[in-house]
């Protein structure tokens, strides 16, 4: 037997591990044993996390030479958030084209169409990417293109969207504990009694029902009652829509807003719009969200974190940098912090460019959310890559 054919039969194996919810004590104790040697703080984010978790595909994966060709496969590029994400990707990449480690970038979009997506990814194999990055629109319709293209010597790397191949490096935070979060926040606002509006992102996303079920753990046993819910797609105009329906057709006060995109802006706005007293809403932060607030101090209230494009794309970079050096990851989830923005802190992300119409405006964090200390502590031969710093992040306001 080769060493390829070893390593599928040993992924194949191990497939056998991932358990669902409904697994036994002792199927869970082996997915936590993975986690073995991280250090507390990487370990945390795992919480409530390791249902899917498992080994690394690429211990001894005959990596593609540079310069490489990058393909990058996006599921959906029809709210600011996805397409800044690609954007800031190609940036980084061009940075490796300047420095002759990458000949080509090549993007895909399928549109929220699992199908095409998998055509798409089909096509980058017979192509011969030396990698494919995804922001995959399914967790589980897309394994089989992906192991294909493992099988091929192509390495896939996904970001905020985890799919349950093995053969695939995920990179991506615990949306569960994050939904978690903010509803939690939302609960010691309320002191546990008033009504939610929830407005979800796209319907079938793999993040989706994460996030959920993440609130639905911390409302639990709680007098908070889901007054509607609906689906805001991570979309300015449909959440607005959505939301000043739900309003017109729910009498009763609404509280708060749990949300997990960057829409908080429009979502205060349809408050607004609809004569409703203003609810404390949750999300993401963005540049439209602050420049409201600033427009508006009394009337915006936020309890959120910072999952933002920027970052989120730095992470993934970084990763497939280091995955195409051979620095073999310890595990094919790699999770990264989400940085937490009370209101409080949103003075510290304003910045003077950011109006209610910035909706392609992404503030920065102070400081990288992920470490190269971080990074090393997931990586068996670890290093930092070259021609990468966080400084060179562009500033948000330029250009604007």
């Amino acid at each position: 037997m080769t060493n390829r054919a070893k390593r599928v039969a040993r992924l194949a194996a191990a497939a056998t591990v991932v358990c669902s919810v409904a697994c036994g004590a002792g199927a869970r104790a082996a997915n936590e044993n993975l986690l073995n040697g991280l250090p507390d703080n990487l370990k945390s984010l795992y919480e409530g996390a390791t249902e899917n978790l498992q080994p690394s595909a690429y211990d001894d994966f005959k990596m593609p030479p540079p310069p490489w060709k990058w393909c990058h496969s996006e599921s959906y590029q029809g709210n600011p958030w996805r397409v800044a994400l690609t954007n800031e990707l190609k940036r980084l990449v061009d940075v490796y084209k300047a420095a002759v480690k990458v000949s080509d970038f090549e993007l895909s979009d399928s549109n929220s169409d699992t199908s095409r997506q998998i055509a798409q990814i089909r096509a980058f194999i017979d192509k011969k990417c030396s990698i494919i990055t995804a922001v995959a629109g399914s967790s589980t319709g897309l394994n089989e293109a992906i192991e294909a293209a493992y099988k091929a010597g192509i390495p896939v790397v996904t970001i905020s969207s985890s799919v349950t191949s093995p053969y695939a490096i995920n990179v991506d935070s615990n949306y569960a504990r994050w939904g978690y979060d903010m509803a939690s926040a939302i609960k010691k606002a309320l002191d546990g009694k008033g009504n939610v509006l929830m407005v979800e992102g796209i319907a079938g996303a793999p993040i989706v029902a994460l996030e959920r079920a993440g609130a639905e753990k911390a409302f639990k046993g709680s007098d908070i009652k889901e007054a509607r819910s609906v689906n805001g797609n991570w979309t300015a105009n449909v959440t607005k829509t959505a939301v000043l329906q739900a309003l017109a057709t729910t009498p009763q006060k609404i509280d708060a807003v749990w949300t997990t995109g960057s829409e908080s802006r429009v979502v205060a706005e349809a408050f607004a719009e609809a004569n409703r007293p203003q609810p404390l809403i949750t999300g993401s932060i963005s540049g439209d969200a602050l420049g409201y607030w600033k427009a508006h101090p009394d009337g915006y209230r936020f309890d959120g974190q910072a999952v933002l494009p920027g970052w989120n794309s730095q992470a993934l970079f970084r990763v497939a940098v280091r995955l195409l050096e051979g620095q073999q990851p310890k595990l094919g989830t790699l999770l990264i912090p989400i940085p937490p923005v009370h209101q409080d802190d949103l003075a510290k992300w304003y910045k003077a460019c950011m109006t209610p119409a910035s909706v392609s405006v992404f503030p920065s964090p102070p400081t990288d959310p992920v470490s190269d200390q971080d990074l090393d502590a997931y990586f068996k031969k670890p290093a930092a890559i070259a021609n990468y710093n966080y400084a060179d992040a562009p500033d948000p306001c330029a250009g604007k």
